[in-house]
């Protein structure tokens, strides 16, 4: 049977090099997905906005590899789409094919509120799902990961060795400034207010 494994990182760097080792590991990139926020534009990449272009960003080609060092893997295939609530983001994978109905044609705009459903749709709990997209909303990289019962195990040594952050404490961390769930009708975070979120949990991750 297969599971999906998810882990938020407050920093795309932390994610990429997740990424890079469950490929090293032949985990193939067509079962990994990573979403990352990018509200302070840093990278500059094509735009995930139609049918050719959803196909193409969820899948290889998107351009960013150069930029940012993805090589021929998964992150060679990130581009940029908008998610409603979160704002300007970098992605690529299986993740992002069923946000963006891929196959279908269908725009960023008919995934508004997507993310949620496409997460618990797949096995994460709601609770997760929730604190997972409000991360990515607040600066942080998502990477989910499908895999066979037998390479669980491995999986998750290999997301977990990058420092990800623990769901339910920084779900109680954003509960206790008022937080209650991710709202998509509520406005992108700007870069400063991303990087006051990283300074202020950076503590509150596992060791």
């Amino acid at each position: 049977m297969t599971q999906t494994i998810a882990r938020l990182y407050d920093s795309y760097e932390e994610a990429s090099r997740a990424v890079r080792d469950l490929e090293a590991a032949r985990i193939p990139h067509s079962d990994i997905s990573l979403i990352a926020n990018n509200a302070d534009n840093r990278y500059v990449v094509k735009k995930i906005d139609d049918e050719d272009d959803a196909a193409e960003g969820a899948t290889a080609g998107a351009g960013l590899g150069g930029i940012i060092g993805g090589g021929a893997g998964l992150l060679a295939g990130l581009g940029i789409m908008a998610i409603p609530g979160v704002g300007p983001v970098v992605a690529a994978g299986w993740l992002i094919a069923t946000l963006v109905g891929a196959a279908a044609g269908a725009t960023v705009g008919a995934a508004t509120g997507g993310l949620i459903g496409a997460l618990t749709d797949t096995g994460v709990s709601e609770e997760h799902a929730h604190v997972y997209a409000e991360g990515v909303r607040r600066g942080g990289a998502l990477v989910t990961v499908r895999v066979e019962d037998g390479k669980v195990a491995l999986a998750e040594s290999i997301l977990d060795r990058h420092s990800p952050i623990d769901p339910d404490a920084r779900g109680e961390a954003y509960r206790t400034s008022g937080w209650s769930s991710f709202d998509p009708k509520l406005p992108a975070y700007r870069a400063d207010e991303i990087t006051r979120e990283r300074t202020l949990y950076r503590n509150d991750r596992p060791a």
